[in-house]
């Protein structure tokens, strides 16, 4: 089918959009500006397909995450991926997943029995996960294990980042600007715990969770002291996938 003038607009207009989204799925909460220069599209353009995504649920706009000290002015609206904008993407099988979670936590008597049962499964999976990461992990120099294990979980769909923690405090942030398990997580906690530790195994350093898409925060975001010489994971084990308070 040749589409008209009409209709090949139409389809640009809903790749761009697509593209819009994908921007923010890939990178997290993100300003007018930052969709601009990252999409090469002018301001009113991508405010024009934000305030469609916005109509059709797909994004929302919310105030900026400030670590540190705020600068003056009013900060610029970011906008988010809704849970109807990340359910567009890849998580169809979030009531399967919810349901055998919960039924291997019945299965051994509910209560703290099946929260533990649970806590094991999670470690269980996280530990085979973090086959590949640890490879990549290892073969870094120091300085760069943050960023080869960012590498390593965006291959594997979390759309991760590192970079230099904002503040007075010396380290980095992992950011996970996707989480296929989110969903699942916002009713299993134990995935994101199980996850914080297996993070801090890893990078041979206590890291602790400051925000996480599971719950509500745009981006699950990590904090890697500098030192990579601390092995305490007692931090990571008390915050891991929790907000702080």
């Amino acid at each position: 089918m040749i589409e008209t003038p009409q209709g090949e607009l139409v389809t640009g207009e809903r790749s761009t959009r697509n593209r819009v989204a994908r921007s923010i799925l890939d990178h997290g909460p993100s300003t007018v500006a930052d969709l601009a220069q990252r999409l090469g599209l002018t301001q009113a353009a991508v405010r024009r397909h934000l305030d469609t995504l916005v109509a059709d649920d797909v994004v929302a706009p919310r105030e900026q995450r400030v670590y540190g000290t705020r600068t003056r002015g009013r900060p610029a609206k970011a906008f988010a991926l809704t849970d109807c904008g990340r359910d567009a993407f890849d998580q169809s099988y979030d009531t399967l997943a919810v349901d055998a979670l919960r039924w291997i936590a019945q299965s051994v008597g509910g209560g703290e029995q099946g929260e533990a049962a649970v806590a094991a499964f999670a470690r269980a999976r996280m530990e085979a996960q973090a086959q590949t990461y640890r490879e990549s992990v290892d073969a870094a120099a120091p300085a760069d294990r943050t960023e080869a294990l960012a590498k390593a979980l965006t291959v594997d769909g979390y759309a991760a980042t590192a970079k230099s923690a904002p503040g007075p405090h010396s380290g980095e942030q992992l950011c996970q600007h996707h989480c296929p398990v989110a969903h699942v997580a916002e009713q299993f906690p134990q995935l994101c715990e199980a996850e914080t530790e297996v993070f801090s195994r890893l990078l041979g350093t206590h890291v602790q969770r400051l925000a996480t898409i599971a719950h509500g925060d745009g981006v699950c975001t990590t904090f890697i002291p500098r030192s990579a010489t601390q092995t305490d994971t007692s931090v990571s084990a008390s915050t891991a996938g929790r907000n702080p308070a």
